[in-house]
């Protein structure tokens, strides 16, 4: 007999078996956004394909995943995450597949779509485990886990694809890379069932096709120029399509108020951005992966076309941003506990110094210094994305209602997307309007130092806006109390949430 106060949510777990579970399949997930760039060379030339169709093959699964998400998240708050996590994850695994085994490009492209819907319905609802099966300091805890599992995803993901290809097992080369993905979400899928907890959200409510249908068609309208314009000179298309996209958001947002006024079911609650926290975190979200997006787009092009060097190497260069986020991922809780949000405007600060410090160092050795200068740089920056990558998205959801997290996770996960699509498009603009049509090899230091400049713009902003961001309210207890008691930042909002959520309940 489930209580009042544990309806709607699963029994606190006894192990981290839960979390390693989703966070598993929430990896291969947002690896596949990164690993594909190290295979486009070998893709295109198995499949005769040209520059055109393999970029389609980067858009197709980034344009899907980023026009799904909010839909998807919708659905796990409707259907429940871990049924909706199985079903993102199935059809994943079978995407992967067919991208693994494609007989040509367009077999591959449309594969990648279906990959990138997939993992859609997948990605928002391993944040939704997370608030729902774990409480307290288990939480804060299991958000930490979450934001380490999706920072190595961006920083590894070109050394795993690297490794892959250099390892050619079978003869295989680049299908490799899709093919890992099989055996990974099998067993994922296997233990899906018996180790993650089923979570009644008890929504009760009916999915909002016609706010689904308004929300892909908006978003594709923003990705789609964003991904594709600058490849295709920007051509009409592209900014009829933006031009466009400004009246699809006005009709989906109405649509959204008029269905919330009636009590009805929108495809996003309204009063999700009346939370302070939540509107303040997702746009801080956004504009940090503006400037996460292009920066490691940018620096892997002056790696490989301006130094020539190889993926693997490359990627290997790589480790030393991932050393550094992974050490400051176990130190980011503590400081947190002292220093509450403003642990985030440190890691964002720290990323503005690394980041700074790589395009000087490029802009002294240029294409035929020694590239291992840039390391202390990359480390510091790794150092900075470790304080933020928890921290961050904890402090957004943090007062949310946990019956809306699947739908919060969406939005977040949109933000996580768009904010790169459109960071690479902005700084691109810089880059490759430095570097020329016919680039010499003396362009792309130019090229990526001054494009340097304006992508540490981006952390400094974040550093603003978390000053938006409502105290913690353990702070704030001890502002009032005069206690110098050492709480987690993220524990103490979400303990007030569950107890609203049980009273509601």
């Amino acid at each position: 007999m489930t209580s009042p106060q544990t309806a709607g949510r699963a029994a606190e777990p006894t192990s981290w078996a839960p979390l390693a579970v989703v966070l598993i399949g929430g990896f291969i997930a947002f690896l596949d956004f990164f690993i594909t760039n190290v295979a486009i060379p070998s893709i295109q030339s198995d499949l005769d394909a040209g520059a055109p169709e393999t970029q389609l093959v980067m858009v197709g699964y980034g344009a899907a995943l980023c026009v799904g998400l909010i839909t998807g998240g919708r659905m796990g708050d409707i259907f429940g995450p871990r049924r909706m996590f199985v079903i993102g994850l199935a059809f994943f695994t079978a995407a992967s597949a067919a991208c693994g085994f494609a007989p040509s490009i367009w077999f591959l492209i449309v594969a990648r779509v279906v990959q990138g819907l997939s993992s859609a319905m997948l990605t928002p609802q391993v944040l939704a485990v997370v608030s729902h099966v774990y409480t307290g300091e288990a939480r804060g805890r299991a958000f930490s886990a979450y934001g380490l599992m999706l920072g190595l995803s961006g920083l590894c993901g070109q050394l795993i694809g690297g490794m892959l290809i250099a390892l050619d097992v079978a003869g295989l080369d680049w299908r490799t890379v899709f093919l890992i993905n099989i055996p990974i979400g099998l067993v994922i899928l296997a233990l899906t069932p018996r180790i993650v907890p089923h979570i009644r959200t008890g929504t009760g409510a009916k999915l909002d096709l016609p706010g689904a249908a308004l929300a892909i068609v908006s978003f594709a309208a923003v990705m789609l120029p964003l991904l594709e314009g600058r490849e295709q000179g920007w051509p009409l298309w592209a900014w009829l399509s933006l031009i466009a996209a400004v009246p699809l958001f006005v009709l989906f947002i109405t649509h959204q108020r008029r269905l919330a006024a009636r009590d009805a079911a929108p495809l996003i609650d309204p009063g999700l951005f009346r939370e302070r926290g939540f509107t303040v975190g997702v746009s801080a979200y956004f504009v940090y992966f503006m400037s996460m997006g292009s920066f490691f787009l940018l620096f892997a092009i002056y790696m490989q076309e301006g130094r020539g060097w190889d993926p693997l190497p490359s990627g290997l260069l790589f480790t030393t941003m991932s050393a550094g986020f992974f050490g400051s991922s176990f130190l980011a809780r503590k400081l947190a506990a002292r220093i509450g949000n403003q642990v985030i405007a440190l890691g964002a600060g720290l990323v503005v110094v690394g980041y700074g410090m790589v395009g000087l160092i490029v802009a002294h050795i240029g294409t035929a210094g020694t590239a291992g200068w840039v390391a202390p740089g990359l480390l510091v920056a790794g150092f900075g994305m470790g304080l933020v990558a928890a921290p961050l998205p904890a402090a957004a959801l943090a007062g949310i209602d946990p019956k809306h997290a699947s739908s919060a996770s969406g939005v977040l996960s949109t933000a996580m997307e768009g904010g790169a699509a459109l960071g690479v498009s902005l700084v691109g603009v810089v880059f490759f309007g430095a570097l020329g049509d016919s680039p010499a090899l003396d362009n792309y230091p130019k090229a990526f130092y001054l494009s340097i400049a304006v992508i540490v713009a981006f952390p400094v902003i974040v550093t603003l806006l978390v000053q938006a961001l409502p105290k913690p309210a353990s702070a704030v207890a001890g502002e009032g109390q005069g206690q110098g008691e050492e709480a987690s930042a993220v524990e103490q909002p979400v303990r007030k949430t569950d107890r609203q959520y049980a009273s509601e309940r």
